[in-house]
């Protein structure tokens, strides 16, 4: 399968200029492409991620990626899809929002690969070094603002009479265009891809690159990565997922897609890992036979999370995942204890109660909340439903003594499947 006809069974297409030429052009020999990420934080967030891999869907195809971290006009702020002006950032921001982002697409990108190693630029590089009045000589007068008006990212905030557009924000479609250009000219950079909403943008590009080089160039557009509402994912909305696992942990990034809508689990199946066809095919028709049982989802999440993070903490999230499912906990480590941590109640408890003989468990469920009087709480635990640490407990005279606490400060309360309850020492 081609590279394109890849890209449409897996919904990546929005726009494309010159389809048939394009086709053309990636199946006589590798071609050089980039995708623009622009520093506006220290992190992606997972909206970026369908970029990053679509690099690399064309990187395992034999083609040349060139991820671009955008120094300059991250300066300058992108109006597209945006209602408002950005908030704009200091220099010190951008430098260290630039360093992070660098390490972030070198995670999914092959830079080492002998045939086809991807090669990561800064628009910074080469922009800072033109005088204001060169750009206007050079650029500005290629482009005529009757069409800029009519982009979509630019008329959509024209109209908007509050919001309205600054020049600052109006001339950021010439400096993407310049990149264009400028990658075309010194690495025969011949693609540009990107989100629907960089249209304009991109198509800005090749009609500079036309009337400056007389050479050939195209762009191509994804879809937006959006959510079941069909709202877009991005770091300025509420719960965003971000890439850096200090911003948001392996553990809560996996569980993200583990409680995907059953909707869009496929679409992001296809988007976001780098399952094959077959791979894919398989889990649609598992997850329309048997929705419940999830597989579809796990596999999302395990594909997802060890792109982002790596194959050894996807296990240390899957396992902290399985905690909360029954999982046994001999041999967990504390960090992926501490993941769960925050997905159930706590209660403290003081050290001095564990002291020798201990605390009965029977006034530990009732000091956590679990049950409602000693009495139910040895009913529940002669039933078979209440869980230390995740082993089943039938003895009501049990007593909870320090030893008994994970890593010596936390101990996991369960009562029947579902209701948990992490019982921490005070200080």
């Amino acid at each position: 399968m081609s590279i394109l006809a890849e890209l449409d069974w897996r919904g990546l297409v929005a726009d494309c200029t010159d389809r048939v030429e394009l086709a053309k052009r990636t199946a006589s020999g590798p071609i050089t492409l980039y995708c623009g990420f622009d520093p506006t934080a220290d992190s992606l967030h997972v909206g970026h991620l369908v970029g990053q891999v679509m690099l690399r869907r064309f990187q395992l195809a034999g083609h040349h990626p060139m991820p671009l971290a955008g120094g300059a006009t991250g300066q300058i702020g992108d109006p597209s899809g945006k209602t408002s002006e950005r908030q704009l950032l200091t220099r010190e921001q951008i430098t260290h929002n630039v360093g992070c982002i660098k390490r972030q697409l070198a995670r999914i990108l092959d830079f080492e690969s002998k045939s086809n190693p991807a090669r990561l630029v800064d628009n910074a590089a080469w922009t800072a070094q033109i005088s204001f009045l060169d750009f206007l000589r050079d650029v500005g007068k290629h482009f005529s603002v009757n069409v800029m008006m009519q982009k979509e990212s630019v008329r959509a905030r024209m109209e908007d009479r509050e919001a309205g557009i600054s020049y600052t924000e109006f001339s950021y479609m010439l400096l993407q265009a310049y990149d264009f250009c400028h990658l075309r000219k010194e690495f025969n950079c011949q693609l540009q891809v990107g989100g629907s909403d960089q249209w304009g943008n991109i198509t800005a590009g090749i009609d500079l690159i036309r009337k400056k080089l007389g050479t050939p160039a195209y762009g191509l557009t994804f879809p937006l990565l959006t959510k079941a509402d069909g709202t877009k994912f991005g770091k300025t909305e509420s719960g965003a997922v971000w890439l850096d696992p200090r911003k948001t942990s392996p553990y809560r990034f996996y569980q993200f897609f583990i409680q995907a809508d059953d909707g869009k689990v496929i679409d992001y199946l296809k988007m976001l890992t780098l399952l094959s066809r077959e791979e894919i095919d398989a889990l649609e028709s598992s997850h329309q036979a048997n929705p419940g049982a999830r597989e579809a989802h796990k596999d999302l999440a395990r594909a997802a999370t060890t792109l982002v993070h790596g194959e050894s903490v996807t296990l240390e999230a899957i396992r902290a995942s399985e905690i909360l499912f029954g999982g046994q906990l001999e041999g967990v480590s504390e960090t992926t204890f501490n993941e769960i941590v925050g997905e159930v109640p706590t209660k403290e408890i003081e050290q001095a109660k564990l002291d020798a003989p201990g605390l009965p468990l029977v006034e530990l469920l009732l000091h956590s909340g679990l049950c409602p009087s000693k009495g139910q709480a040895r009913k529940d635990i002669e039933g078979g439903g209440v869980y230390v640490n995740n082993i089943r407990e039938s003895n009501f005279q049990r007593a909870i003594a320090a030893n008994d606490f994970l890593f010596g400060k936390h101990l996991l309360l369960r009562k029947g499947k579902k209701n948990y309850v992490v019982v921490t020492v005070k200080g």
